[in-house]
């Protein structure tokens, strides 16, 4: 089966991510998701909650009419959409089978082993954690060609990026039917396999580095938290939103490329990484960062309020839109 065929789609776990997941699953018009989660009153918590996850069309937060239940209702009733109270029947006619549930191995580990002996025998199987290994995940199943990572970015149903990760084990052809499946023409999803696993795989390595980073510059008063964003959001944000970070320095360095800007800055970049910060993200009592920067951020933002939600997810639609503009010239803008 080629992953353009139709496909019946098994998502097990529901919080933010799973919900997303299935928004981003029913905007292929070709596609069946049946869903399964043991939180209680499950029906109703879907009808409150996926609304909110289902495409729009691209307006102002103010001028978009309230998600409302009648859009799941009619998922339901056109057969496109199917909750299931027990995972048998959820995974019995999955060609895909894709879990978001806790970042906990023991768990992962026995749902795999109870959804290998469910699902039917060519069904795929995908994991969205954010950082277990397949390779892990797999010890308690017969057939450990079939397991792979597909790690989205929060909230999958408008960030472009899926990290692909099989393990050493998954059979080459699992791997292609994946990168295919988010491939498909007119999605703005961009699928990256990986080459090897590696903890954290690529996109929150590189968060967390510079997270970390940042956490030490404010632990250090070089900065406060709310400047920093404005840094980041001011300078490296928009740059590397439009070229990345090895394409930014390639014509950084000018004629001579990124061999250029290395052989200039090279001394400067090695003196700053040198002296890169460390901090302890399990707790440090000598300097008590973790709460110097619980404090600041608390201080400048506040609580998330569901407005700031659906503004932060419409200023996402935009920046991936403007990603995929032409302008018009063949040019290399400045760095």
């Amino acid at each position: 089966m080629s992953a353009t065929d139709p496909q019946r789609i098994t998502l097990i776990g529901l919080g933010t991510i799973g919900m997303s997941m299935a928004a981003l699953h029913l905007s292929r018009e070709n596609v069946v998701v049946d869903i399964f989660d043991t939180r209680p009153n499950f029906d109703q918590y879907v009808l409150n909650t996926l609304p909110n996850f289902l495409s729009q069309d691209s307006a102002s937060a103010d001028s978009k009419p309230q998600p409302s239940t009648s859009s799941v209702a009619l998922l339901i009733a056109s057969g496109r959409l199917h909750i299931h109270t027990s995972l048998e029947t959820a995974c019995a006619s999955a060609t895909i089978v894709q879990e978001q549930g806790p970042e906990n191995l023991e768990f992962k580990q026995s749902l795999w082993a109870q959804v290998e002996a469910l699902a039917p025998l060519p069904a795929h199987f995908w994991t969205s954690t954010s950082g277990i290994a397949a390779s892990a995940q797999q010890q308690k199943m017969d057939n450990k060609t079939r397991l792979l990572v597909v790690h989205p970015f929060n909230p999958p149903h408008i960030m472009p990026l899926l990290e692909i990760v099989p393990s050493p084990d998954t059979s080459p052809e699992r791997v292609e039917f994946a990168r295919e499946y988010f491939s498909i023409p007119g999605s703005k999803h961009r699928p990256v396999v990986l080459q090897k696993e590696i903890p954290g795989f690529v996109g929150n390595r590189l968060a967390f580095a510079l997270l970390r980073e940042a956490c030490y510059l404010v632990q250090e008063d070089v900065v406060s938290a709310k400047d920093l964003d404005t840094i980041l959001m001011a300078s490296l944000g928009p740059r590397w939103a439009g070229n990345g970070v090895f394409e930014s320095y390639q014509q950084g360095g000018g004629e001579g490329g990124i061999r250029a800007f290395l052989d200039k800055l090279g001394g400067t970049m090695q003196a700053v990484w040198d002296n890169l910060g460390k901090v302890n993200v399990l707790g440090d009592e000598e300097t008590n960062w973790k709460e110097k920067v619980i404090s600041q951020v608390n201080e400048a933002y506040g609580a998330l309020t569901p407005g700031q939600v659906r503004e932060k997810e419409e200023r996402l639609k935009d920046f991936v839109e403007t990603q995929t503009k032409k302008y018009g010239h063949d040019s290399i803008p400045e760095a």
